[in-house]
């Protein structure tokens, strides 16, 4: 009996529709790509329910004729291509013809579309691949699209969606992304909530409209002409570096991309010009002839291959190096610091010397003059004079009793260790634990605290170990209601868009509850207050924005009816910690490693940080007789 069938169409689009539609922004992406493709000189986008209920995108393109708008929907069904060769020449955004049916078979479509040189629109209804209706009607020139009810018919697919927050945050870094690499097409969004509407200009025009801030005063600009690769755009000085969000974009022949090597190409200039922590922010576009780029890597055409890339990303790394060489943003010889006296030519000098009285044996170490005292060397220089005496060599007797040596030395080096202080605020003040450790312990590569145990030796993350201690120290205060706020002197005052200020409206109470004092003062800003006490007031607003994208973009934060899923707490205590715990390259004394392990191992669960990382790893005497053969 036979058993293989050939899926129906419309189960076969729902199958490819989990490839090239995930979220609404999905939705959103492949519609203003077909509408810059037709041609369109505007385009606005409306939003309701985060796309759940609606997505609608209407563009002035050149409008599709009544075969043309059935014609779209069918599987494999473009205009952008006719045979195998013409992929390797693309100049439209999309060719596969798979957007219009995967976003069909999984939603509601009202489409009305009218080309130039007719009277009358076409107006086609879709339920899940099904055409119910296609009639002439009344329309503006262009299309009209209407996308109701995503995921209607997979209700497991709708299911795992994110908050309306989060969706919302998907759907305007989708918009951001799009009207960069549009910035000559006038495009706007209305979400219900917010409201963009961006003229057409110049890249950078572009830029400041969308993310403010005076952003476009903090860029250096970056063109490189080539024959080929042509680099033009933007990076940030590096005063300008993010600690959280930097802004990263990529765009190749008019397509947004991710490319992991030209992105370490762009922030690898970056070294040694901002601190460790710190990323730049970069705009930049390429264009290359379509004959050495493959887009047809994936369907959502993020990702794409170069055939020349070794000789693309080494003039990409000289471009913006040059850039920020010939802008004054790399580091350079200052001529306004004080030099080094030099004695004028032709002035005469007295040269050192040294006086060495006659009396003087260099072999008798320590040999006593005739008076009782040890021969006296006195270095002479044209302004000053050192003299040893007994303090400037060991005596004979001395080198005899060696024994009486060592103890002095041994007795200098304990009040040499009680003298020293640990760096203040390397580590917060918190108590001791009450068994001390009388183990060694010492710092390698900054970065991790060697030290040995019964199973071997140990090796600890340093930031990973504060981090958990800070991490568990933070959850056993709330849970005993001891979180303390300390006054701000100076308020913060923190711009959100609306994804975050829907999330910090919802989750006020328990920002107030750990210490935050929040004040709303109006549109979508918000003033800092008051901070606990764990943090520092001036990381006080990276550590809210923090908070606030940690509830937007976990799967877990707010349901759809607004009530907390999953213990926000936990995300609080984890931001919270990951901001305070001290950084890889800082160094430690003695006293800090010492309080640090101590700590580490007071806690019921010392090995996994809260993400499920090893804090620390241990080699033992087989690993080490394995090591060395």
């Amino acid at each position: 009996m036979d058993i293989i069938r050939q899926l129906p169409d419309s189960v076969a689009n729902q199958i490819a529709a989990g490839e090239v539609i995930q979220r609404p922004a999905s939705v959103i992406k492949e519609l203003v790509e077909n509408a810059a493709d037709a041609g369109a000189t505007e385009i606005r986008i409306y939003v309701k329910d985060a796309g759940k209920t609606m997505i609608q995108v209407i563009d002035n393109g050149n409008g599709m004729s009544e075969t043309d708008a059935r014609m779209a929907f069918e599987r494999h069904a473009t205009s952008k291509i006719r045979n195998a060769e013409d992929l390797f020449a693309l100049h439209t955004m999309g060719f596969r013809g798979e957007a219009l049916p995967s976003i069909c078979a999984i939603s509601q479509i009202e489409m009305r579309t009218r080309t130039a040189d007719s009277q009358m629109g076409t107006r086609l209804v879709i339920n899940g691949s099904r055409v119910e209706t296609q009639e002439p009607c009344i329309c503006e020139k262009g299309t009209s699209l209407t996308v109701r009810n995503l995921f209607f018919n997979l209700p497991a697919r709708r299911k795992f969606l994110k908050s309306d927050a989060g969706e919302l945050g998907h759907i305007m870094r989708e918009f951001e992304r799009m009207a960069l690499v549009n910035n000559r097409l006038r495009m706007s969004i209305d979400t219900g909530t917010r409201v963009m509407d961006l003229r057409p200009g110049s890249m950078l025009q572009r830029i400041n409209d969308l993310w403010k801030n005076n952003l476009n005063m903090q860029l250096i600009p970056v063109d490189v002409d080539t024959e080929l690769v042509k680099i033009t755009g933007y990076v940030s000085r590096p005063e300008y570096a993010r600690r959280r969000n930097p802004l990263w974009h990529l765009i190749a022949n008019g397509r947004h991309i991710n490319h992991l090597r030209m992105h370490k190409v762009i922030t690898g200039c970056f070294e040694r010009l901002i601190a460790p922590d710190t990323q730049p922010c970069y705009f930049i576009r390429i264009e290359v002839d379509p004959s050495d780029i493959d887009i047809n890597i994936h369907p959502s055409k993020n990702e794409v291959k170069l055939e020349r890339e070794k000789e693309i990303l080494s003039i990409l790394g000289a471009s913006v190096k040059a850039a920020l060489g010939k802008f004054a943003a790399a580091p350079q010889i200052d001529f306004d610091t004080e030099l080094v006296p030099v004695q004028p030519r032709g002035e005469a000098t007295e040269s050192p010397g040294i006086e060495v009285p006659s009396d003087y044996n260099p072999f008798a170490i320590g040999e006593e003059t005739e008076t009782g005292a040890e021969s006296p060397v006195t270095l002479r220089t044209g302004h000053q004079e050192a003299y040893t005496g007994r303090g400037g060599s060991a005596s004979r007797s001395n080198l005899r009793n060696w024994d009486t040596l060592y103890t002095r030395f041994m007795n200098r080096q304990e009040e040499t260790a009680e003298a020293a202080k640990p760096v203040e605020g390397v580590l917060p003040t918190q108590e001791e634990p009450a068994k001390s450790r009388t183990k060694e312990c010492f710092q390698y590569a900054e970065k991790y605290i060697v030290t040995t145990s019964r199973a071997g030796i140990m090796v600890i993350d340093q930031h990973r170990a504060h981090l958990k201690i800070l991490y568990e120290d933070f959850l056993r205060s709330v849970r005993r209601m001891e979180v303390t706020s300390q006054r701000v002197l100076f308020p913060e005052t923190i711009e959100l868009d609306d994804s975050r200020q829907a999330a910090l409206t919802r989750m006020h109470d328990e920002l107030s509850g750990i210490g935050f004092d929040l004040e709303y003062e109006e549109g979508t800003r918000w003033r800092i207050a008051a901070v606990p006490t764990m943090i520092s007031a001036g990381s006080a607003c990276d550590v809210v924005e923090r908070i606030l994208d940690s509830v937007c973009e976990e799967s877990d934060g707010y349901g759809v009816d607004g009530n907390p899923v999953g213990d926000i707490m936990e995300k609080m205590a984890l931001v919270m910690a990951r901001s305070a715990a001290i950084v890889r390259g800082r160094v430690l004394t003695a006293e800090e490693m010492d309080s640090l392990v101590g700590r580490l191992f007071s806690l019921p669960d010392p090995s996994l940080t809260p993400a499920g990382k090893r804090t620390f790893t241990i080699l033992d005497e087989e690993r080490l007789k394995s090591l060395l053969g």
